[in-house]
């Protein structure tokens, strides 16, 4: 496997970024080079030496600019002529696992890294471990799982299509150098793999798909009594049926929802302050536990008037008045509402 560290080789991946903190992530090839808006960055001057060190963009030549084929359709692009200016500056190190991920290529929308770090975190998912994953997509959450095992691990992946699963392998090859051996990859839908797999061979379970509520019974059947089930879906309707789904089944404990948000910082000087913009939502993570066989989850009891199920809409004009306050439709008091009105009908009388 790739040691990542020590000189750089052909074949690794590495990030060059500017001093305006633009990264370009590419693949070191012998004689070849990466095109820059500022120059040509000479392959052939970056392997063999260490991270941290400081490359500068060569001038390419105006004619290696142009289509060979149909010239005329780069007439008037100023910019061609642009990417000739060398002289630039970028400093080279290997790609993080999170800048890997974002810049790799994919055939599925990726799980972002604030994502992905909560997942391992509150899957409690640490070396040694025995992991299935479904929904391999382009393989971001994969190879996360796979550092987050280990050699003395092992993960599952299903991916139901063969495509998917190509970008997901070839991804993971080009991060470690070479196919991670304690990883097995199968193509199919979830319920017909997992019915080959033993019973209770997993320590923690992943799951990234439209309906895992439908995935339940099969992933009983192969967790390990304690085991952590972990589930990302992105819409509440989807939360909202897989939540009951878990609650109905009776041998999940009470799930617990997560969402996180990420905001990241500008600071110079003084002048301190959030970014404009932030990674809002993504997606939410549903995480709960698989009770032993023949032992149900514990619940907590709701309170004997309070009607969480009914939907308002099926109700009479009645039926509605008198549900009201069991909806929680009402957080004031009667005294605290006459108290607001009076002091809005005050207010409202000096306008005229």
């Amino acid at each position: 496997m790739n040691p990542r560290r020590g000189p750089l080789t052909a074949g690794e991946k590495v990030q060059f970024t500017d001093r305006r903190g633009k990264r370009i992530t590419d693949q070191l090839v012998a004689g070849g080079c990466t095109q820059t808006e500022h120059g040509l960055i000479v392959h052939d001057d970056v392997i063999g030496r260490t991270e941290g060190v400081v490359i500068t963009t060569v001038t390419a030549k105006r004619d290696a600019q142009v289509n060979q084929v149909h010239p005329e359709r780069d007439a008037g692009k100023p910019w061609k002529a642009a990417r000739a200016i060398g002289g630039w500056q970028y400093a080279v190190m290997r790609p993080r696992l999170a800048d890997y991920v974002l810049s790799m290529p994919r055939g599925a929308q990726i799980m972002y890294p604030k994502d992905i770090a909560q997942v391992i975190q509150l899957g409690d998912i640490r070396a040694g471990l025995h992991v299935l994953e479904s929904g391999a997509g382009s393989g971001a959450m994969s190879i996360n799982l796979l550092d987050a095992v280990g050699q003395g691990g092992h993960l599952t992946t299903i991916e139901l299509r063969p495509d998917f699963a190509r970008v997901a392998e070839a991804n993971a090859t080009l991060y470690y150098g070479e196919r991670p051996a304690w990883w097995d990859l199968k193509v199919g839908d979830f319920d017909s793999v997992a019915a080959g797999l033993d019973e209770h061979a997993y320590d923690r379970i992943v799951l990234d798909m439209l309906d895992p509520w439908n995935r339940l019974e099969q992933a009983w059947r192969v967790i390990a009594p304690g085991g952590v089930l972990i589930c990302y879906i992105t819409t509440t309707t989807q939360m909202s049926r897989l939540v009951e789904a878990l609650r109905e089944a009776g041998h999940w404990t009470e799930p617990d929802i997560h969402e996180t948000l990420e905001r990241s910082w500008k600071a110079q000087g003084l002048a301190v302050r959030p970014d404009h913009q932030m990674i809002g939502h993504t997606g939410f993570l549903v995480v709960s536990r698989a009770m032993a066989a023949g032992f149900d989850a514990l619940r907590k009891r709701d309170r004997a008037t309070k009607d969480t199920t009914t939907d308002i809409d099926s109700m009479s004009d009645e039926e509605r008045a008198a549900q009201l306050e069991d909806l929680e439709l009402r957080d004031i008091s009667d005294r605290k509402l006459r108290k607001v009105l009076r002091d809005l009908d005050a207010q409202t009388a000096r306008l005229g």
